[in-house]
C-alpha cells in the first residue's frame, strides 16, 4: 500500500518542525541546537531549512520512520478514544431497546453490527452472521441500524426502525429477508417484506411517523463518529472495533479471543 501525499507532507512539516526547535539532531548536521528563535547555535531558520531539505533527500527513509511512528500515535489514540466509548457508553451499544437481535437473545457474546440495507458488503457479510449463529449457540448479533447511504436508506431503516418496535420478535427475518432481496431496498421494499411477515401496513406507517426514531438514529450517528466509524459493516466486539467485511473467519477469532479471556468483554 502506497503512503499518501498528506502524511508524507505532515511528516516532512513534523521533522522539519522538530529539527528547528532543536527537538531532534540529524547525524549529517552535526547542529547543537537549542532555541527555537529565528537563530539556532548561528543558523538562521533559512539555513535550517535547507540543512534539513539536504539531509532528507539524502536520507528519504527517514520519512517513512516519521510517518510510521506518526501513525502508531494516531492508533493508540484512536484505541483509546473506542475504548473509553464502548465503556462509557456500553448500554448503547450492546443493549439498546432499539436494536434487533439475531441469535441467541440470551447469547454469552455479544457482536454488534453497524449495517445499511443499501451496503453491498453487508449483504455479503449477512452470510457470516448466520453461519456463526448457528455453529455457535452462544453468540447474539445486536443489528444497530445505520443509514448513510442516501435518502433511500434512510426510509428503508425507518420502516425497519417501526417494524422492530411492532414486533421485535419477527425482527431478525425482516433483517435476513430485506438485506438478501435483490435490488436496492426503498421504502416500498421494506414495507413490503413488512407485511409478508404479518405487519399490519396501517400500523407499521403510524409507527413510521415517531419522531423517535429520528432520535434513535441520531444517537447511534453519534457512536459510530466516537467510535470512528464512516462505513459499513463495521463490528464491536466485546472492546475492539473491527472495520469491513472481513470474513468469518476474523470474527471466530475474535469470539474466540473472548472466551479465552473468559468473559463478554476484555
Amino acid at each position: 500500500m502506497k503512503k499518501s501525499f498528506g502524511l508524507r507532507a505532515a511528516s516532512f512539516s513534523l521533522l522539519a518542525g522538530l529539527l528547528v526547535s532543536g527537538a531532534v539532531v540529524g547525524p549529517a548536521t552535526g547542529i547543537a541546537a537549542e532555541t527555537a528563535g529565528e537563530k539556532t547555535a548561528g543558523f538562521t531558520r533559512a539555513e535550517i531549512e535547507s540543512i534539513v531539505r539536504e539531509y532528507l533527500i539524502a536520507n528519504p527513509e527517514v520519512m517513512l520512520e516519521v510517518q510510521d511512528a506518526l501513525e502508531a500515535r494516531q492508533r493508540d489514540q484512536q484505541q483509546a478514544a473506542q475504548l473509553e466509548t464502548i465503556r462509557g457508553a456500553s448500554d448503547d451499544i450492546f443493549n439498546s431497546a432499539h436494536d434487533g437481535v439475531y441469535g441467541n437473545p440470551d447469547g454469552k457474546y455479544t457482536l454488534v453490527e453497524f449495517f445499511d440495507y443499501n451496503c453491498g458488503y453487508c449483504k455479503r457479510a449477512l452470510g457470516d452472521m448466520l453461519e456463526l449463529t448457528k455453529a455457535n449457540p452462544d453468540v447474539r448479533f445486536v443489528l444497530k441500524e445505520f443509514p448513510i447511504l442516501g435518502p433511500d436508506s434512510q426510509r428503508a431503516h425507518i420502516v425497519g426502525q417501526a417494524f422492530q418496535h411492532l414486533m421485535p420478535e419477527k425482527y431478525g427475518e425482516f433483517h435476513v429477508k430485506l438485506m438478501s432481496a435483490a435490488g436496492r431496498a426503498t421504502e416500498e421494499s421494506a414495507i413490503k417484506v413488512a407485511v409478508s411477515l404479518g405487519a399490519d401496513e396501517a400500523a407499521l406507517r403510524r409507527e413510521m411517523k415517531d419522531p423517535k426514531i429520528a432520535d434513535v438514529f441520531n444517537r447511534t450517528y453519534e457512536i459510530a463518529n466516537q467510535l470512528g466509524i464512516t462505513g459499513t459493516p463495521s463490528y464491536v466486539v466485546g472492546e475492539e472495533v473491527v472495520f469491513g467485511a472481513l470474513g468469518r473467519d476474523v470474527l471466530e477469532q475474535k469470539i474466540a479471543n473472548l472466551e479465552q479471556c473468559g468473559k463478554a468483554t476484555c
